[in-house]
């Protein structure tokens, strides 16, 4: 099986961070995978971690640059020496029989630790037969382990590329459920809907009315999709919420285009400055800790 660029890339980056040897003992397993030798893959794949370690890839700006250019959308500026060696595994047996390597995946899924399904799920965008990884990245989106649900909601195109509408909007609303931020989900205002506004408007009322806190992140699918009630509130949050509050009704009004919208931004000509200028952004929120109830 010829090496896809990702596979390229991949390897390159294991070999400058884990040396040679690791990458010498990772290119012998990967002759005997491609040969279609299962069990070398399952032993291969389990012991990635002690041969190559964990340590971080540590990409530059460049890598993540080329890793766009090889397959839009992928990132894997988080990824570790041992996810990297997972995925090259996963890469290489033979694909030419999409139900063979449909089950062959199947068997690493079942057998993995949560590290490995990490890598798995992560590696979703890079391997063969994406139409047939669906319902898997469903399953993992269902997780109640967060690093699991994170692999497939976080820096990963596949969901914004193949999750229909309701499995989108339900893997966003959990994001705010398990206190995961939106801003590394990819696609995620592409994929903005009006079904998905109602829904976050809905939560957060329920916070609301609870005392609980709303995270200001959640307003960044809302705003586009605002009724006049909740230009309204936000209106309220600009001028009275705290700063991470007022950010984001703030960048939320400005992507609302009804006239009530405009006109609430316009009372407040700093906020409205800030967001034009490009000052204060939803990238730059995404880390602030939640908002006041």
């Amino acid at each position: 099986m010829a090496e896809s660029k990702p596979a390229t890339l991949l390897m390159e980056w294991l070999r400058r961070r884990a040396g040679d040897e690791a990458a010498g003992w990772l290119e012998s397993a990967l002759v005997e995978v491609r040969a279609g030798d299962a069990r070398r893959l399952a032993i291969a794949f389990s012991t990635a971690s002690r041969k190559v370690g964990k340590a971080d890839l540590e990409l530059s700006a460049d890598d993540l640059r080329r890793a766009g250019e090889a397959r839009p959308g992928w990132d894997p500026s988080r990824w570790s020496a041992d996810q990297a060696a997972r995925t090259l595994l996963a890469l290489s047996p033979p694909a030419d029989d999409p139900d063979a390597y449909g089950a062959l995946l199947d068997r690493l899924f079942r057998a993995g630790d949560v590290g490995e399904q990490v890598a798995l799920y992560q590696a979703l965008p890079l391997l063969p037969h994406p139409e047939r990884h669906t319902l898997r990245a469903a399953e993992g989106v269902r997780s109640n382990i967060k690093a699991v649900f994170e692999a497939v909601a976080l820096r990963n195109p596949f969901p914004s590329e193949r999750f229909d509408e309701p499995a989108w909007n339900q893997m966003v609303l959990k994001c705010l459920f398990v206190e995961s931020p939106l801003d590394p989900v990819v696609g995620l205002d592409r994929r903005a809907n009006a079904n998905l506004a109602r829904m976050l408007t809905d939560y957060a009322r329920e916070r609301r009315a609870a005392g609980r806190s709303i995270h200001p992140e959640l307003w960044r699918c809302v705003g586009p999709f605002a009724d006049d009630e909740t230009v309204g509130w936000l209106a309220s949050l600009l001028e009275s919420g705290g700063p991470h509050d007022r950010q984001a009704a703030a960048l939320a009004l400005a992507a609302n285009s009804s006239p009530g919208a405009k006109s609430a931004l316009q009372r407040f000509p700093d906020a409205a400055r800030r967001v034009a200028a490009g000052e204060w952004t939803w990238s730059a929120l995404a880390p602030a800790s939640p908002g006041g109830p």
